[in-house]
């Protein structure tokens, strides 16, 4: 029996594609269990469907889509052409639902499962590894998807569901976040060996006020610290240069480019010196943040409560 075009109930171009997935999904697995048998009976028997809900799933299938897919013979069927090639994608689509399902029930698994965390550049070279090591102690088969960047780009990776957890500094403050402090972090005035200053151990930052800065870009919050600090001190800084990661601003002052307020290096430079800023009090804030209302997997879970344990312990010596 050749296919024919059916009118009645048939689907319109110009549907939507969600709502075209929406109405064929339920009813793409009946179809690909039936065209495998070639019986509904038997097809029933195997899925454990009832045989009358089976054949009017496969009718209403075909009523939306327009178009027969299968060739009636008594209490057998044959595909159409359209089923066989129709058959074709139907099981490219199930193959990859499969698929999809399996990845999110393993990034769920509480021994196996995955954490999306994000952290800020100036925390790659010793905290977040300090962390991860002495969390895998307990947690060895947690996967980690690492994300390093500065602080608005994670709260935009939090909000659009691409981190579970993020360290940033300033604690975000905002209705859709939750945030918890974990420690404080000093920053330090750092000039050139050579530079005037070079020789004092402390300083206010006001007697930077004419000094050439280098900078984190806006949007980054050291950069936002360092303004405000300097504000406070009576000034707004003079910018020559500004980048992207705390190390590199490091060279540029190694440079004699400029000086910068910054946290402490993980590996002392000799080309520089770190002055300790006695007013205003130069520190700033480092905390951990996740999207409010959005259910955590047990490893999100185990790896939050880690992390909260970590309070006033989160930095290395």
């Amino acid at each position: 029996m050749q296919h024919q075009q059916r009118s009645q109930g048939r689907l319109s171009p110009s549907s939507d594609t969600e709502d075209i997935a929406a109405l064929l999904a339920p009813r793409l697995v009946h179809f690909a269990g039936v065209a495998r048998t070639e019986h509904v009976t038997r097809a029933a028997q195997e899925m454990q469907v009832p045989q009358s809900t089976l054949s009017r799933s496969v009718v209403r299938l075909e009523q939306d889509l327009g178009v027969d897919l299968f060739a009636r013979h008594g209490r057998t069927l044959s595909l159409t052409p359209a089923g066989r090639a129709f058959l074709v994608s139907v099981e490219r689509a199930l193959a990859e639902i499969e698929r999809a399902a399996d990845e999110v029930r393993a990034d769920a698994d509480p021994a196996t499962g995955k954490v999306a965390f994000g952290f800020l550049h100036t925390m790659g070279a010793e905290t977040v590894p300090g962390l991860l090591h002495t969390f895998r102690a307990d947690h060895p088969r947690i996967r980690f998807s690492l994300v390093q960047n500065h602080g608005d780009a994670m709260l935009e990776g939090l909000r659009a569901g691409e981190l579970d957890l993020c360290l940033t500094s300033p604690v975000p403050d905002a209705p859709d976040l939750v945030a918890r402090r974990l420690d404080e972090q000093k920053l330090r005035l750092v000039v050139p060996a050579d530079h005037r200053l070079a020789g004092r151990r402390r300083i206010r930052l006001a007697e930077a006020a004419d000094e050439t800065f280098v900078t984190l870009e806006p949007g980054y919050g050291l950069r936002r610290i360092t303004d405000a600090l300097c504000a406070q001190a009576g000034f707004r800084p003079r910018v020559a240069f500004e980048g992207e990661e705390a190390e590199t601003l490091r060279g540029l002052v190694a440079a004699g480019l400029g000086v910068a307020l910054l946290p402490p290096p993980a590996v002392p430079r000799p080309e520089v010196v770190e002055l300790t800023v006695t007013s205003p009090r130069a520190a700033r804030e480092i905390g951990v943040a996740w999207l409010a209302e959005r259910p955590d997997t047990p490893p999100v879970t185990a790896f939050k409560k880690f992390l909260l344990s970590r309070r006033g312990r989160l930095l290395p010596d």
